[in-house]
């Protein structure tokens, strides 16, 4: 491995520059609104604030599957949060939620006592309990859903915030970055291909939440090419995942899961909020 230049951290760390790369503008290691203003509220129960990113697109398939089985009181507003101006440091979705990430929920179901959820794991677990879909009612099987939840929303940094980060927006290309997390996604490929080979869905023989999680970020790698880097890492010598990916990706559910805020990259203009 080539070396790069030596860096030796100062003895206590300095934030007196933006790190650069594509979300410099936005990151910052204080928490909290950065100005005033409310979030907009629509007539439906449900109301999200959110972008079509993975993380965006787990709650968006979850609303679109719970109403293609007639629930109507999973209607939702799905309002769009530019994160690259900074619309996730509003007052009115600090409030929501404090981390400052999409999606950011509030169940309006009960006028009287208005319910926030943050976290997009805790979304898709608060909704199928709240719906009684999606998640086991056998206490083994949902043991099994809720550890690959969990383990999606653990793993879910290594691929969007390690690996692609340094491999498709940092500023720079640097070698051990890049290899440290691609060794990492390789591995949790590998972990999902072993799962796989046995099991129709990630849980099992049902499809849950877990599905749902896992979805929008490895599937997606494996069909769809995220951060372009299905050469890379060789994506097609996962079998399993892609013949998982391409059935979940068939779900008409699904399909209009993902149309939903999503404004992310050069398909933005094409594609519809949901209001």
């Amino acid at each position: 491995m080539r070396k790069t230049n030596e860096y030796q951290p100062a003895k206590v760390w300095k934030w007196d520059a933006e790190s650069g790369g594509r979300f410099a503008s936005i990151n910052r290691p204080i928490a909290g609104a950065t100005h005033d203003k409310e979030l907009p509220v629509g007539a439906h129960p449900f109301q999200l604030y959110s972008l079509g990113t993975p993380n965006g697109v787990k709650v968006t398939v979850m609303f679109e599957e719970l109403l293609v089985l007639g629930h109507t009181g999973a209607e939702y507003d799905a309002w769009l949060i530019n994160i690259l101006e900074g619309d996730q440091f509003s007052s009115g979705f600090v409030a929501v939620n404090p981390n400052s990430k999409i999606p950011a929920l509030m169940d309006r179901s009960d006028p009287k006592t208005p319910q926030r959820i943050f976290e997009s794991g805790a979304m898709l677990l608060y909704l199928a309990e709240k719906f009684g879909e999606f998640l086991p009612t056998d206490h083994a099987a949902r043991t099994e859903t809720l550890s690959w939840l969990f383990w999606q929303m653990g793993s879910a940094p290594y691929l969007g915030g390690g690996f692609g980060h340094f491999y498709a927006y940092a500023p720079e290309k640097i070698e051990y970055c890049i290899d440290r997390f691609a060794m990492e996604v390789k591995r949790e490929l590998d972990v999902l291909d072993r799962r796989l080979a046995d099991n129709e869905f990630i849980a099992g023989v049902e499809y849950t939440i877990a599905d749902m999680a896992i979805w929008p970020w490895y599937g997606c790698l494996v069909i769809d090419d995220l951060y372009n880097a299905q050469d890379f890492l060789e994506v097609g010598s996962y079998k399993h995942v892609t013949r998982w990916a391409e059935m979940i990706a068939a779900r008409p559910a699904v399909q209009r899961g993902r149309m939903v805020n999503r404004t992310w990259g050069e398909e933005s203009e094409q594609l519809p909020e949901r209001h």
